[in-house]
């Protein structure tokens, strides 16, 4: 019985610590407030696109962009697409001097979503050394945005405010996430709704985890100044980028989640991250039940990567200490899961067992005191979860019936035993050494593509000559001393598909 005794505290203490950690980020988050705005004029803003095969959107969003933020300078990275994408870009560089194609070719193409930022960030990085930009690097931000995606129209304002770049201890910025193929005619959602009960379904419990569960946990992590780095809508100084590259010979790098990874690098060098939910990047849900588990195994999988960081984050003099708590624990979050999962399960057998064996079956089993298990299977397995979906009404889409919330409440409790189904395919693909995978195909029948991250594995060391800064740290204080901390940059010798404009930038 001792071996029954073990089960039931671990299941206990489990419960506690989740419905623990639950209530402690959503009651921060229904309370919050809108935060100022500043002025987005004080800053020279440069927007990076990753793009592979995009020749569907890639002119309409960059239109957009261009059209609601005019000042931007956008770098779209061509990495070695097969259909036409590389040629439209081109054909938009000609024509508007803000725009900057970033040619990649095999072998150095397809590497991987870090490796086609960082050449971004060295071309960026460049063009600024030719132009003599007179702005601090303190003062140039940085975007990262999906192909397919869409920006807040408002959100360098935003951004620009208190909650933002107005502090100059902040490194980076991310912007609440929400998916924009939910078939409602507002900016933010037009494009259209999946097709299929199921597929609008999972493309709606995406829309509630992004805007309610993890905006709540960003939220909770703002407080603290280490929120997380998304793969959309990431913001960063160019001086925070320098000082990550200077120990890491680039900023984006490591496991399969980059970017989240850079935001602990962020945080390490000294700087803090920051969430605007007042702002938002609307990007394209999976409607596929096996596609959205191939993704997210393959977050899990980057989040088991990142453990090698517990250490770190847990003695770093960067941190506070409730900042360094509530990291370790995110870190741990894919472990829990996995040890969770088993403990339930030891604990359902267990009690299959004694319904099964119970002299009179299942029903004396509960009429003897084994009923009291149903009020707390509701109260710390399905409430903690149900919970979001009146989160969601509440702050996010009030216009949504409560028959409607009820079943998003259900949902969501069934959405997450999916999710479970992905940490343990992300178990396995560590244990295999997997490192990379196909993106998904098929969805949907539209030009629209869903899922943007690069899924090939790293064969080949990029041939651009990496930028190492010539100086420790003093530009992230803004230091404005002759040389900066590229004086001693080499130019890329990539410079295929680059205008006679930024060829030039190049030249040593």
């Amino acid at each position: 019985m001792i071996g029954l005794d073990v089960v039931n505290g671990l299941a206990v203490v489990l419960c506690v610590v989740f419905i623990s950690y639950v209530f402690a980020i959503l009651l921060p988050f229904m309370r919050r407030t809108v935060a100022s705005t500043g002025d987005p004029d004080r800053y020279e803003w440069h927007f990076i696109i990753p793009c592979l095969d995009e020749e569907a959107v890639i002119e309409s969003s960059v239109a957009q962009l261009r059209r609601d933020h005019p000042a931007a300078h956008l770098w779209c990275i061509d990495d070695d697409s097969a259909d036409s994408t590389g040629t439209i870009l081109a054909r938009l560089q000609a024509g508007d001097p803000q725009i900057h194609l970033v040619s990649r070719r095999a072998p150095d193409a397809r590497q991987g979503k870090g490796e086609a930022l960082n050449a971004a960030w060295r071309r960026l990085t460049a063009f600024r050394l030719e132009a003599a930009s007179p702005r601090p690097e303190t003062d140039v931000i940085v975007g990262v945005l999906d192909a397919d995606g869409r920006l807040d129209p408002d959100a360098l304002r935003v951004i620009s405010g208190e909650s933002g770049f107005a502090d100059p201890q902040v490194g980076a910025v991310q912007l609440q996430v929400r998916m924009i193929n939910r078939g409602i005619d507002r900016p933010d959602g037009d494009h259209p709704a999946a097709s299929g009960r199921l597929g609008r379904t999972l493309v709606l419990l995406q829309d509630l985890e992004f805007r309610t569960v993890i905006a709540a946990m960003q939220h909770f992590r703002h407080r603290m100044s280490s929120a997380g780095m998304g793969g959309n809508g990431q913001f960063s100084r160019l001086s925070a980028l320098n000082a990550v590259a200077e120990g890491h010979d680039s900023p984006w790098h490591g496991s399969l989640l980059e970017d989240f990874e850079f935001g602990l690098h962020v945080l390490l060098v000294g700087l803090r991250n920051s969430y605007c939910h007042d702002a938002w990047v609307a990007q394209e849900a999976l409607p596929s039940a096996r596609k959205l588990i191939r993704q997210r195994a393959r977050w899990a999988q980057g989040g088991m990567q990142c453990a090698k960081y517990f250490r770190r984050v847990l003695t770093s003099p960067w941190l506070s200490t409730a900042a360094a708590i509530e990291i370790a624990y995110f870190l741990l979050i894919p472990w829990t899961q996995i040890l969770g999962s088993l403990v339930y399960a030891a604990a359902s057998v267990v009690m299959i067992y004694f319904a099964l064996t119970t002299v009179g079956g299942p029903i004396a089993w509960l009429t003897h005191g084994a009923w009291g298990i149903i009020p707390l299977a509701v109260l710390f397995g399905f409430l903690p979860l149900a919970i979001w979906a009146l989160a969601y009404k509440l702050r996010c889409e009030p216009d949504t019936s409560w028959r409607r919330t009820l079943a998003l409440a259900v949902g969501y409790w069934l959405y997450t035993y999916l999710m479970l189904l992905s940490v343990w395919s992300g178990l396995f693909r560590l244990v295999r050494g997997r490192t990379g995978g196909r993106r998904p195909s098929g969805w949907p029948p539209s030009p629209i593509r869903p899922e943007r991250r690069h899924r090939v594995k790293h064969r080949h060391r990029s041939t651009v000559p990496r930028v190492r800064p010539a100086t420790a740290r003093p530009w992230l204080l803004g230091h404005r001393g002759t040389g900066g901390p590229h004086a001693a940059l080499q130019p890329p010798s990539d410079c295929a598909g680059c205008s006679d404009r930024d060829r030039a930038s190049h030249a040593p």
